[in-house]
């Protein structure tokens, strides 16, 4: 936590450097929104979160170098045949609660193609740490009171749903079994520095290439989307933006969920980007300046029953575009990407659904 603070200090101190020299020099206004609320808001956003990556690829280099990952594997082995996986799929979905990027990036370890596909399309299911504002924006909310929980359910049901996706895919889509894991365990050893810092620095500087390039474009179309009109004009009020508009036309898809207002359905849309950019999006559209008006803002928009639903649909809907390029990488195509998102945020819908009306009925 205490990195992650010098980064937001860092990237606040170069926020409001930037906008000072934009307003000395007079710049136009849409250059000056592009570079702070655009460029910096949106990869800096990213940003804070490298050193949380660097330490959890620093563990799992030093697991992995001492030759305890692999014993992790084999132990779960026999676990997770159960439901169609192979015990090698067990380190993606741990490493899933850190980051989905890595996670996925993780599944070419598998050397069946079946299981590398299943284990990438159960994975996001997974908590990762992007999501945690999001369930401290609502457990805040509506469940302050029962926070450890709430808390505990909403992993629960990542996990409970990738273990019922795991089942279904393996009826459906991918019959059989895993193939037969044999490997032969690596003796224990004191890891290298040299090895352990090369391991880190090789997974790291692919989560910075892409910090830079797509989620950097995501950003931009973000930023455009919430900042004009149809008719290209540069807007102060985001609720007459393209961006609302669009949030305007899908909101009715989410009204069987709880929540239909605009504002929400743009936040899942921004969340694709990253999902911590769900309670930025909120804190914007809401015109909250502190977490307490956000928090008295989300009280007008949801019921606890329609927030427990939300915050369900959250942790489990297409995972951000960052972990969407690294599916469609890992699988080698767009079409098999886009489906995967697709069932992904199917089953985030059915079990929303779910929940509300459960939540309806208990309440």
């Amino acid at each position: 936590d205490f990195l992650k603070g010098y980064f937001e200090t860092g990237l606040d101190v170069l926020s409001r450097a930037s906008l000072a020299f934009l307003t000395n020099i007079h710049a136009a206004q849409w250059i000056t929104s592009l570079i702070v609320d655009g460029i910096i808001a949106g990869v800096g956003g990213i940003l804070t979160f490298l050193p949380n990556i660097f330490i959890l690829f620093l563990a799992l280099a030093f697991l992995e170098d001492s030759g305890y990952m692999a014993r992790v594997a084999f132990v779960m082995d026999k676990l997770l045949r159960k439901i169609g996986l192979s015990g090698k799929s067990f380190v993606p979905m741990l490493i899933g609660f850190g980051c989905s990027v890595p996670a996925i990036m993780a599944s070419r370890t598998l050397s069946s193609q079946r299981d590398r596909k299943m284990t990438i399309i159960v994975t996001p299911f997974m908590s990762c740490s992007a999501k945690l504002p999001i369930y401290g924006m609502i457990i805040a909310a509506f469940f302050s009171t029962k926070a450890p929980l709430v808390m505990i359910t909403i992993y629960c049901i990542g996990i409970l749903v990738a273990i019922f996706s795991a089942l279904l895919l393996k009826a459906t889509i991918f019959p059989g079994d895993p193939i037969p894991f044999v490997m032969e365990l690596p003796s224990y050893r004191i890891p290298t520095a040299k090895n352990v810092i090369m391991h880190m620095w090789e997974k790291a500087k692919d989560f910075l290439k892409k910090a830079f390039t797509i989620i950097f474009i995501a950003s931009l179309l973000i930023w455009f989307l919430q900042s004009f009109n149809f008719r290209f004009e540069m807007v102060t009020d985001s609720s007459k933006s393209i961006l609302a508009y669009i949030g305007n036309k899908l909101s009715f898809i989410f009204a069987p969920l709880g929540f239909s207002d605009w504002r929400l359905s743009t936040s899942l849309i921004t969340g694709i980007t990253a999902k911590e950019s769900v309670v930025s999006t909120l804190s914007v559209l809401t015109n909250s300046s502190s977490p307490d008006a956000l928090y008295h803002a989300l009280n007008t928009l949801l019921t606890p029953a329609s927030a427990f639903a939300f915050l369900t649909f959250t942790v489990l809907y297409m995972p951000c575009v960052a972990a969407f390029a690294a599916t469609k990488r890992e699988l080698g195509s767009w079409l098999q990407a886009i489906l995967t998102a697709g069932y992904q945020t199917g089953i985030a819908y059915v079990v929303a659904f779910i929940v509300y009306h459960l939540a309806l009925l208990i309440s």
